[in-house]
């Protein structure tokens, strides 16, 4: 039997996609390189923004199409964010989709599985109240993946801040933290099939808090976010992982001894995805975020203090309900006096079932677009002027691939998540080596030569 996975959306769909191809190698199953001569397609789907559910709506169609035309035995699963979100409307929309598999549905897959191998059709109640669980391993072992040397290691999953623009408290649920004897025992099982990166995912990562006993989050013997880290700086370095990186912490919950456990071991790299949002203090209010301009700026000191030189990128919301041009004056302030490396910067697409769907005085698209256009000027200009100082600089990176602009060149990512350009072999993919930064060319460095190094 064959299988054929399309994924959208975050680092955690692209993990457990992963995760949900390991239960098919373990039955099996035959990963192949397009969905022509697939048993199985499953679209791993995202619901963030309207965007990806109207692209992901328009891969269902292509396959239900396929399938109605053709009369092919294809069987067609619908998992992720959008599964969870719309559930039974996707069969409804689309009779020609065979199973619909919400975040929390997973156990479901090796049923499903096992009805294909029989020729059968399982019976699946699409609206059980299932319990998340987390897969042991999330390792990539697909097909365009060579020998996986980077994976993700999901933390913990959901979200208890309801920011009233988001969706994924509604998708995801309410915050479950993994074991943390799990999570030391994929990456001992990383480390071993010779993984040198990770990156520790969650939907709001440093929230992370373990208590075996349930006894409540004030129990002096809990396990933090902090605490986490220091455990795993000493598993990763015990396993031969030599960067750990994660996705995504709130501003909110970034505690002091978070930067202390991350300023004390050099296996985290110095970079940080720290979600702004806003710089405006009224609408930091309004999309429920927890902290505010003040509080954000007091945070990115203590971080650059306790670690000179780290570089800092975010995300940026513009055109929120009510917002004035005084309100996007203090964004473009704010990013003056942070200066991020880099940022995803979007403008308001209201989401039905969230609180900001309903918010009146919604700013109309030609203003949104007009704000987010200055704010993605702003950034330009900052990203260049940092990389252009970073000229003549000496980097440790590690070798990620062959260019896609030339295949004689490799390209490689400093700890600090700047892409770098250079000539080299294909064998040393997957390695560390140092370089000289010696030219800019869009966003990306350029660098003359590579040299192996032992790190």
């Amino acid at each position: 039997m064959t299988y054929f996975f399309e994924t959208y959306g975050c680092q955690m769909n692209s993990a457990e996609s992963a995760a949900l191809a390991l239960v098919c190698k373990e039955r099996g199953w035959v990963e192949v390189t397009d969905s022509e001569s697939a048993n199985l397609v499953l679209l791993n789907t995202c619901s963030v923004r309207l965007t990806a559910e109207k692209r992901a709506l328009g891969r269902i169609a292509h396959y239900a199409g396929i399938k109605k035309k053709h009369k092919r035995d294809l069987t067609l699963v619908i998992a992720g964010c959008m599964a969870q979100r719309l559930g039974a409307k996707l069969i409804e929309r689309f009779p020609q989709v065979d199973y619909v598999m919400g975040t929390s549905q997973r156990s479901h897959f090796p049923l499903i599985l096992e009805a294909v191998e029989n020729g059968k059709k399982a019976v699946l109640d699409i609206n059980e109240k299932a319990v998340f669980s987390f897969s042991s391993s999330h390792l990539n072992e697909g097909l365009e993946q060579g020998s996986p040397f980077r994976s993700f290691i999901p933390i913990m999953h959901g979200c208890n801040n309801y920011c009233s623009y988001c969706i994924v408290p509604y998708v995801r649920g309410r915050e479950i933290s993994r074991d943390p004897e799990s999570i030391i025992n994929e990456i001992r099982l990383v480390g071993e099939s010779g993984v040198r990166e990770i990156t520790l995912l969650g939907q709001n990562v440093n929230s992370y808090i373990w208590n075996e006993n349930d006894t409540g989050k004030n129990d002096s013997n809990n396990i933090d976010f902090s605490a986490l880290l220091k455990i795993i700086a000493i598993e990763a370095e015990e396993s031969g992982i030599s960067w750990v990186r994660f996705l995504s912490a709130n501003p909110g919950n970034f505690s002091s001894r978070t930067i202390e456990a991350l300023a004390a071991n050099k296996v985290f790299c110095r970079h940080l995805h720290l979600p702004v949002q806003h710089g405006s203090n009224s609408i930091l209010k309004a999309m429920n975020r927890g902290y505010t301009s003040e509080r954000f700026l007091e945070l990115v000191r203590e971080i650059r203090s306790a670690m000179p030189g780290i570089t800092i990128s975010t995300d940026i919301l513009v055109g929120f309900p009510g917002e004035t041009e005084d309100d996007l004056e203090k964004t473009l302030q704010l990013m003056e006096e942070t200066r991020f490396l880099y940022s995803f910067m979007y403008h308001f697409n209201p989401r039905e079932g969230t609180k900001a769907y309903d918010l009146p005085n919604r700013i109309i698209e030609e203003v949104k677009r007009k704000r987010l256009s200055r704010v993605i000027a702003l950034q330009k200009k900052h990203t260049t002027e940092l990389l252009k100082s970073r000229i003549g600089s000496t980097e440790v990176v590690l070798v990620e691939g062959i260019s896609r602009k030339n295949a004689d060149e490799l390209i490689t990512r400093t700890e600090k998540d700047e892409m770098v350009a250079v000539p080299g072999p294909k064998s040393m993919i997957g390695s560390f080596a140092k370089l000289t930064l010696s030219s800019l060319k869009g966003n990306t460095f350029r660098a003359k030569e590579l040299s192996s190094i032992s790190f």
